[in-house]
């Protein structure tokens, strides 16, 4: 018996009924829960809709507003998952809990139904993951994957290929796990998905991913600046993470994906033209100071060209796995200069990947950003065996300094990309 969630906004409300509808209709699903952030439009369109697909479907719908239980963040996500949560173990009658985005377009019974097949096969924690443009998920590949890789290399979070992903089968063992664990009912911000991710992964819960072809279809953002606050989040997340020890290994499965559509291959997530500007606005001379004194003279002379004409060939790989470890041990969330800090850096390296991979096409694209993965977990997890064979009650699987095999002794990181262009002098037209 189980229960499917739909955290919700403002969304576009046919979408949402037409995703009720669907997962009511589903045999394996006895009970809706919608769980909103505020009571608007959609919540009205939800409540209106709840009658007939109690009737048609024989199903309980209920309509709640999420409670607030990370006081000190700011709420959001979190909050709506983790109140879901609260109302799934008060209902003993329900054994799981799916969640999904209620603004998919492409949502469908079979997204459903290939989660409870994992579920039957054991598993505590079904995710699922979807064909991805070369120029989407940019947090999850370059925050939460690096993140994983530098950190715990050696454990099964470097192995997720969508960590971030809100679609996800908890079973009962599941949710009582997450819920129970306080960093978890604190992250009440965007961080959750990381949490989440990080918590089922520490617990020793086993992972299923399954794939869905048709992709995630869901409403896009405009620019990289809309993305600005889940990033500032999701790397929070993680560097709150940074000294936890995970557990070698752990099992985790992960369905074979299937040929990418031509849809996906072509779209280019984020406005381009609009997204050099950001590089220009909101400096101060507090955060010049601050590249100053923490990062290499690479990424300083880059960044403050930048500032001045858009420019990001020196936001390789190596500038930014060097800047991430300055971020690990120096970011303050809540402050303005490095949080502008860490959007300015991260907007270099998406544009770099942008134009130095993306534009020799999706496949070469996809290839570097797994190279990219792959290669830090094999150094990371090098520099793990060193410092275990220095020093024995270092444990293999925990802090951050992983990272430090990949600098010299600067902290800077120069070894020579696989590609290489002169990007500065591309010209890049408008989607």
């Amino acid at each position: 018996m189980s229960l499917v969630c739909f955290p919700f906004k403002e969304e576009d409300v046919a979408i949402v009924v037409r995703n009720l509808d669907c997962a009511a209709s589903h045999p394996a699903v006895t009970g809706i829960l919608c769980v909103g952030f505020s009571r608007g439009e959609t919540w009205c369109a939800i409540e209106n809709a709840k009658p007939l697909l109690e009737k048609t479907y024989n199903v309980r719908v209920v309509l709640i507003q999420q409670k607030r239980y990370g006081n000190a963040l700011r709420g959001g996500k979190g909050d709506g998952m983790n109140t879901a949560l609260g109302y799934f173990l008060e209902h003993p009658e329900y054994t799981r809990i799916h969640f999904y985005d209620a603004d998919i377009v492409s949502f469908s019974a079979e997204w459903i139904t290939k989660a409870e097949k994992q579920a039957d096969l054991g598993y505590d924690v079904v995710r699922h993951y979807f064909p991805r443009s070369s120029t989407d998920a940019m947090i999850t590949w370059f925050v939460t994957k690096v993140g994983f890789a530098l950190l715990w290399p050696r454990t099964v979070l470097s192995e997720i290929e969508q960590p971030l992903g809100g679609e996800l089968l908890l079973t009962q063992r599941a949710v009582e796990v997450l819920f129970n664990d306080p960093r978890v009912r604190a992250q009440s911000d965007w961080g959750i998905d990381t949490l989440y991710t990080f918590v089922a992964g520490q617990a020793g819960l086993s992972l299923s991913e399954v794939y869905i072809s048709e992709g995630k279809v869901h409403a896009l953002y405009g620019g990289l600046r809309d993305l600005r606050t889940m990033l500032i989040e999701c790397f929070s997340a993680i560097q709150s993470l940074k000294n936890e020890n995970v557990p070698v290994g752990g099992i985790h499965r992960m369905e074979s994906a299937k040929a990418v559509p031509e849809l996906v291959k072509q779209k280019v997530g984020y406005d381009i033209e609009k997204t050099l500007k950001l590089l220009k606005s909101h400096w101060t001379p507090r955060q010049r100071e601050l590249l100053q004194q923490h990062f290499d003279s690479v990424l300083v002379k880059g960044l403050l060209n930048a500032s001045e004409w858009p420019s990001w060939s020196f936001a390789d790989e190596d500038c930014w796995v060097g800047a991430y470890h300055k971020f690990l041990e120096h970011f303050e969330k809540g402050d303005e200069d490095w949080e502008e800090l860490l959007f300015k850096v991260w907007v270099c390296r998406v544009l770099n990947h942008t134009v130095r991979n993306v534009l020799r096409g999706y496949d070469a694209a996809m290839g570097s950003l797994r190279d990219f993965i792959w290669d830090t977990v094999q150094k990371s997890t090098l520099q793990q065996f060193k410092l275990s064979a220095s020093a024995p009650i270092h444990t293999l699987a925990s802090g951050h300094s992983a990272f430090e095999s990949l600098a010299n002794g600067k902290g800077k990181l120069r070894k020579k990309p696989k590609w290489e262009t002169d990007s500065d002098n591309m010209c890049i037209v408008k989607q």
